[in-house]
């Protein structure tokens, strides 16, 4: 089973097998979604145009942070269904 260290800076370095199962390459952008106790990452595809209807406004104002984390929840399902 892959593992790695923190660092007191708090940087870790993603193991090999981890990085080529899934096809990360330098500079790519990952995201870190957590339910409950566990911690899923995955690799963020395509561009910020794709995040474009993700958040529907229901009411004025906005809760930005509760909005934040309900688009964070859709694009991770999305993500999820599109590997």
């Amino acid at each position: 089973m892959p593992y790695s260290t923190v660092t007191r800076k708090g940087q870790t370095t993603i193991p090999k097998e981890v990085r080529e199962f899934l096809s990360l390459k330098p500079n790519d952008k990952i995201f870190y979604l957590i339910e409950g106790d566990k911690v899923s990452i995955m690799p963020i595809r395509g561009n910020i145009l794709e995040l474009r209807g993700s958040v529907t406004p229901k009411k004025r104002p906005e809760d930005f942070e509760k909005v934040r984390k309900q688009a964070r929840k859709r694009m991770s399902k999305k993500l999820m269904r599109s590997e």
